[in-house]
């Protein structure tokens, strides 16, 4: 039994540094490049193992050598994968993310075997024992099932539909979690309102705004909080969102209701995350707290 259950895209990410990002029809020249483990769930699951939660993750790969490298790394950092489904003669999802002298992103993929995990296939038993059910980006059908699994047998549910969120119809998933993380431009999608939500459209949900290097803001049924985030140098964004989110999680999980000390905690996350290269640079608490020392 694991106490989170992560569930969406299981990738293999090939990262690409240049020196600035091209215009159309222009060139840029590779400064580095690296090969690890991506995708928002297995980025979450990685973070939340670091902060010694249990924490198993739903999704699926191919049967071939990247998802074999996958499944190794997220194993070997203590990722339970008893609900990661691994598909025959199919390819893992391969993610190549283009990464700026400023730690932006520019993303190229294919979808390859990432949301093979149908309704059907989910284990409920797997979900049901579970605390908490975190969600990112995959099938609609999928991800409503999982929070249906959730919420009824009383687990928290938070769900982070990333970039895919203006192209999918995740209504009846966002109706069915607690926590909403998304960006200033997602906030739109979902509550069609300005950067100052009014408090009836969060209704009995916590709705995490992301401003990027400008913090974030959590809007709950209650009461509004905010955090100008921290001052680092970028390195690479990949994934800090994805710690973040976990960080947030990780300590709702031990103090339920204390918003600030998680938005703190999720940004300064997010943060150390950025100053590392890769999308699993999420650090240890020790790490964190320590940070957050130095800041005072």
């Amino acid at each position: 039994m694991v106490r989170v259950v992560a569930a969406g895209h299981v990738n293999w990410d090939v990262t690409l540094r240049v020196d600035a990002l091209p215009e159309p029809d222009g060139e840029a020249r590779i400064v580095s490049q690296r090969r690890s483990g991506g995708g928002s769930a297995a980025n979450a699951a990685v973070a939340l193992a670091g902060f010694d939660v249990d924490t198993g993750l739903v999704g699926s790969v191919g049967d071939d050598e990247n998802g074999l490298l996958a499944r190794r790394e997220l194993d070997r950092v203590g990722v339970d994968l008893d609900g990661l489904r691994v598909v025959e003669d199919a390819e893992t999802s391969v993610k190549y993310l283009v990464v700026d002298g400023d730690g932006e992103v520019m993303v190229l993929g294919n979808d390859g075997a990432n949301e093979a995990v149908a309704p059907a296939d989910v284990d409920a038993d797997y979900v049901r024992d579970a605390d908490h059910v975190h969600l990112t980006s995959q099938r609609p059908e999928t991800a409503t099932r999982l929070a249906e699994l959730a919420t009824e047998a009383g687990a928290t549910v938070s769900f982070d539909p990333g970039r895919r969120l203006d192209e999918r119809d995740y209504a009846a998933t966002i109706e069915r979690c607690d926590v909403l993380f998304v960006n200033d431009r997602e906030a739109l999608e979902v509550l069609e309102e300005d950067a100052t939500y009014a408090e009836s459209e969060v209704g009995d949900r916590v709705v995490v705004v992301k401003h990027g290097a400008a913090g974030a803001t959590v809007h709950t049924p209650d009461a509004s909080f905010e955090h100008p985030g921290f001052d680092v140098d970028p390195v690479d964004t990949t994934g800090a969102g994805d710690a973040f989110a976990a960080a947030f999680i990780a300590v709702l999980l031990d103090h339920p209701d204390d918003y600030e000390r998680a938005l703190e905690f999720a940004n300064a996350c997010g943060a150390l995350a950025a100053r590392a290269e890769g999308a699993r640079t999420a650090p240890t608490y020790p790490e964190v707290e320590a940070f957050l020392d130095r800041q005072f």
